[in-house]
């Protein structure tokens, strides 16, 4: 029979030591537990790797090539076990609302880690990273507190206008910004800080405040209020047809940056798993160039 792990770990602990009591101490064993599993090892493989007497333990020029051998055995070990445990670990992944674009299992199959969801309200906007309710979240930029997260873009897409089909400019096939400037506005909840500011276009009011008709903290609240008549909103070109509903309709909006869909994570979160996991969305295409080293506030 081959030697276990843990008759290699026995034998480390003996040869580093070299005293059996102090070693079984370490291994929080017995003494007589750990000499009977050196004599079985040194049986199994046939040699002695110890010279014993009253007073001391020595190696043998075996137990001297064994202690190299299971070194750097043991050290391989850890290091495979720690890849099986990231492989088998469940990531929890915060989101707003649903996306629809079928970016999660996208992402699951690239990144080859099981994903479960930590769904978020828009009164958090770091869907859950800040709590560490979740290890990863997709998000919309610009995150709270910036220095406190790293993020890699999956998706850069024009913001269109959600507004009523009788609105006044529903019937242009594209609506400049500079036309929507007196409109009230669906703001997301003051929780959500600088997102807020950028789904009011404030980046592109000129320092004008932006009219608010009503507060949504779900997307079925913002559906409800610009169906009532009480404002307009923005929103990003691939979830337009989650806001599909009788009497509403988008156009896309000349004079606004593009909005950028996320992947983030804490920034004093180094796991490999999470490195690696943004590594595999930027090799499976779903994202842009490069991760932000040094993200600066917005």
């Amino acid at each position: 029979m081959d030697p276990h792990l843990r008759d290699l770990r026995y034998f480390v602990a003996v040869a580093e030591e070299l005293h059996f009591t102090n070693a079984a101490q370490r291994l929080h064993i017995a003494q007589p537990t750990l000499s009977r599993q050196i004599r079985q090892l040194e049986r199994q493989l046939d040699v002695v790797l110890f010279d014993r007497n009253q007073r001391s333990v020595a190696l043998t020029v075996a137990g001297k090539e064994l202690l190299e051998g299971a070194r750097k055995i043991l050290e391989l070990w850890e290091v495979t076990n720690v890849s099986l445990q990231e492989a088998g670990e469940v990531l929890r992944v915060g989101i707003q609302s649903a996306l629809g674009r079928g970016l999660l299992n996208d992402l699951e199959s690239a990144s080859g880690h099981r994903l479960a969801l930590h769904a978020a309200s828009w009164n958090d906007p770091s869907s859950g990273l800040a709590g560490r309710q979740a290890d990863l979240a997709l998000v919309w930029l610009p995150l709270p507190d910036p220095n406190r997260y790293r993020w890699q873009v999956l998706r850069t897409e024009p913001r269109w206008v959600l507004l009523p089909e009788n609105h006044a400019l529903a019937e242009q096939e594209s609506i400049d910004f500079a036309d929507l400037l007196d409109e009230p506005f669906i703001a997301l909840p003051t929780e959500a800080g600088a997102v807020r500011d950028f789904w009011l276009g404030n980046d592109a009011r000129g320092g004008r405040a932006a009219k608010i008709g009503a507060e949504a903290a779900t997307p079925e609240d913002k559906l409800e209020a610009v169906s009532l008549g009480l404002g307009v909103c923005l929103l990003a070109e691939n979830n337009v047809p989650m806001y599909r509903w009788p009497g509403l309709t988008a156009r896309p909006v000349a004079g606004l940056t593009p909005c950028e869909l996320a992947v983030a994570w804490r920034a004093d979160d180094t796991r490999p798993t999470i490195l690696e996991f943004a590594g595999r969305a930027v090799d499976g295409g779903f994202s842009e160039p490069q991760i932000q080293p040094q993200p600066v506030a917005v």
